[in-house]
């Protein structure tokens, strides 16, 4: 069996994909009601770009028509002013629809680039297909740095939305939106939104999925109670296990070389976790509140607004608003350097 390094989107026919049952069929099940909007969130490195994958081949299974931009691959001048950015993602929704663009005949300055690009999917692409069409944009989230293109865009994505409650045309439209939750995402962005749709939250690996990705990369070497160990230290970060059982199946190191070395700058999550460094070095108040989580016995009550950060960053878990930390790797690396 051929193990390649365990980087980015896990590809559909990878025997390593530990399913994320319950999410993934309500997924399906919410992308199947007329004008759905869906929006897959998590931190980084939790597999939401391997969920929406296997999500647009399910899509594809129902015969809808299917298109899914990445916004990594938009130019850094498409996010100039709005006008760009909306002739790049209606040419690329044309283009992964196998239309020709034309966009001079819809285009009018004289009402905007919003309601052109309102007619354009209204009178030209809805109207050119004759099934439903599940729109995914992943990385949401690096729009979010363009505040005047994010306002408007998210803005009409709204109203497309509301379209389809009383309009026919725009049931077939099905958004998928898929974001990071470490990114800030300004108070009026969110409530323009952020606030709509089934929200679809990746969550961490069980145990019983970890030993279950274990036995696929055929470990026989891994107990149950190494398995414990390597939960307690990732937290069953997906992306932490992953590279964890890659090594493992390398047989380049033990378990106890790996889990001694883990909470380490040279350890195999050294880039991980100076990520989080930096992040933390820019913003001393997330900072302050991680140690005193760290510093602390029992469950933590933060100040609600830096709690929500560090948890969508994933380095804390919430309970009845009261914080722990996610895991040891956290636990033992930050106590080091904060």
């Amino acid at each position: 069996m051929s193990i390649t390094f365990p980087a980015g989107v896990i590809p559909l026919n990878s025997p390593f994909y530990i399913e994320k049952t319950t999410i993934e069929k309500e997924i399906l099940t919410e992308i199947q009601k007329p004008g759905a909007l869906v929006r897959i969130r998590a931190p980084r490195e939790m597999g939401k770009s391997s969920v929406l994958l296997r999500m647009i081949h399910e899509a594809h299974s129902l015969d809808y028509r299917t298109v899914s931009l990445d916004l990594k691959q938009a130019s850094q001048s498409s996010f100039n002013n709005i006008d760009k950015f909306l002739h790049w993602f209606c040419v690329n929704v044309a283009l992964g629809l196998g239309l020709e663009p034309r966009l001079e005949g819809y285009w009018d300055e004289n009402i905007g680039c919003k309601v052109s690009s309102t007619l354009y999917f209204e009178n030209y692409l809805l109207r050119s297909i004759d099934s439903p069409l599940v729109l995914a944009l992943d990385d949401l989230n690096l729009i979010f740095d363009y505040s005047e293109v994010v306002k408007d865009f998210f803005t009409l994505l709204c109203s497309w939305h509301e379209k389809s409650r009383v309009l026919p045309m725009w049931q077939n439209l099905r958004l998928l939106l898929v974001y990071s939750t470490e990114i800030d995402v300004p108070l009026e962005i969110y409530q323009s939104l952020f606030h709509l749709g089934f929200v679809a939250h990746l969550d961490s690996f069980t145990l019983e999925e970890v030993m279950e990705l274990v036995k696929l990369y055929e470990l026989n070497f891994i107990s149950e109670k190494d398995t414990k160990l390597l939960m307690d230290m990732t937290g069953g970060h997906p992306a932490l296990v992953h590279l964890a059982i890659y090594y493992l199946s390398q047989e380049k190191l033990t378990l106890m070389e790996l889990l001694d070395n883990a909470p380490t700058s040279t350890g195999i999550y050294g880039s991980h976790l100076y990520r989080y460094q930096m992040k933390l070095q820019l913003e001393p108040e997330l900072a302050t509140a991680l140690k005193t989580v760290i510093n602390s016995t029992e469950p933590v009550l933060l100040n609600p607004i830096l709690a929500n950060k560090l948890n969508n960053m994933g380095l804390i878990k919430l309970n009845q608003n009261k914080a722990v930390i996610s895991c040891q790797l956290y636990q033992d690396y930050f106590q080091q350097t904060l």
